[in-house]
C-alpha cells in the first residue's frame, strides 16, 4: 500500500509510520521543512519484508505539477498546530488556521491527483462535543456550538467534508493519546513519578483516553475496511474521571496519591488553556466497536503498565 501522511513527523504520525513500515507499506511524509526532519524518528526497519525508509516531500514540492502523478492508496492528514500553548488571541488563530490551511492544501492536492486515493483519514478531536460532567457522547452526538475547541474542530471537519468530496472520508476524533514519546501523558504522569500525584481541580472531569498502539491500529483498521466512513471516536471504551485516571496511574507506578492541584492555580499558570486539564467529556467509541474493532488496551491499568514497561 502507498500512503501519504501529512503531519507524519509528529507523535501519532511517527508511530503510525513505524507500524506501517513493519507491514511493508510505502510511506511518503509531507513536512513543512526537510531541514527539521529527525530521521532517527523513522529508522529503516530491518525486518524481512519491511519497506524502505519514508520518502519526504515539502509543501512546496507538493505544489509542483509532477506531484500529481504520484500513486496513492490512502492519505492521512494529522497536520495542525499544537494545543499546548497559551491560548492568546494569536495562538487561537494559529490553532484554527493551521488546521484549515493544512486540510485545504491537502484536499487541493488530492483533487489534482491523476489517480485518487481510496480513503482519507482526517484528523479531528473529541473536543467537537464540548464539555460535560454528565453527558455521554458518541459519534451521533451533535457538535457543541460555543466551546472554543468544539468550534475549531467543527470548522476543521467542515473543511475536510468540502475538500475531499467523492472520496471515502474517515474523521478520526481523537482523545488523550497515551504514549512515552509525546502527547500529554508524560506531563500528566510526571507529578505522580515525583511523588506528588493527585487529582486536578475537583477530579470529576472526564478523560477520554487511548493507548498509542490502539490509535495506530484503529487508523490501520479504518484504512483497510472500506465500510468505515464518517466520524470515528478514537478513544478507549472505558473513559475515566481525572480522579480515577490519576489513582490508577499512581497505583501502577506504586507512588502516593495525595497532592491535589487546585483549579485556581492551574488557571493562573495556564490561562484559558487550563480547560484542557480542568474540563472534559465522556466519549465512547460506538462506531469503532460496531465495525468490529478490538482494543488491545481497553483498560487504563494495562495501558499504563505497558507504557511503564516500555519506558525502562
Amino acid at each position: 500500500m502507498k500512503v501519504v501522511i501529512f503531519g507524519g513527523t509528529g507523535f501519532i504520525g511517527s508511530a503510525l509510520t513505524s507500524y506501517w513500515q513493519q507491514q511493508g507499506h510505502e510511506i511518503t511524509i509531507i513536512t513543512r521543512s526537510k531541514s527539521r526532519i529527525d530521521t532517527s524518528a523513522h529508522p529503516k526497519n530491518q525486518t524481512q519484508g519491511a519497506a524502505a525508509s519514508p520518502n519526504y516531500l515539502t509543501w512546496e514540492q507538493l505544489s509542483e505539477s509532477s506531484s500529481s502523478k504520484l500513486e496513492v492508496d490512502a492519505v492521512i492528514n494529522l497536520a495542525g498546530a499544537t494545543l499546548s500553548q497559551r491560548w492568546t488571541g494569536k495562538a487561537k488563530n494559529r490553532i484554527l488556521e493551521s488546521r484549515l490551511q493544512a486540510t485545504n492544501l491537502a484536499a487541493k492536492w488530492v483533487q489534482a491527483l491523476n489517480h485518487k486515493p481510496k480513503v482519507i483519514i482526517q484528523g479531528s478531536a473529541v473536543g467537537i462535543y464540548g464539555t460535560s460532567l454528565t453527558e455521554t457522547f458518541d459519534e451521533y452526538s451533535p457538535p457543541d456550538a460555543e466551546d472554543f475547541l468544539a468550534n475549531v474542530t467543527r470548522q476543521w471537519e467542515a473543511e475536510a467534508d468540502e475538500g475531499f468530496q467523492g472520496i471515502r472520508l474517515v474523521k478520526l476524533r481523537t482523545g488523550v493519546v497515551l504514549g512515552n514519546t509525546g502527547g500529554a501523558y508524560p506531563l500528566m504522569r510526571l507529578p505522580i513519578l515525583l511523588g506528588a500525584g493527585g487529582k486536578i481541580g475537583d477530579g470529576n472531569q472526564w478523560v477520554p483516553w487511548i493507548h498509542i498502539a490502539d490509535i495506530v491500529a484503529l487508523i490501520d483498521f479504518c484504512t483497510m475496511h472500506p465500510e468505515v466512513n464518517g466520524a470515528i471516536n478514537a478513544v478507549s471504551p472505558n473513559p475515566l474521571t481525572n480522579d480515577e485516571f490519576s489513582r490508577i496511574v499512581s497505583r501502577v507506578h506504586r507512588r502516593p496519591y495525595w497532592f491535589p492541584l487546585p483549579a485556581f492555580l492551574l488557571r493562573a499558570l495556564l490561562g484559558e488553556m487550563s480547560a484542557l486539564l480542568l474540563e472534559g467529556q465522556r466519549v465512547v467509541p460506538k462506531a469503532a466497536l460496531e465495525h468490529g474493532f478490538r482494543f488491545q488496551f481497553p483498560e487504563l491499568e494495562s495501558a499504563a503498565a505497558d507504557l511503564k514497561k516500555k519506558a525502562k
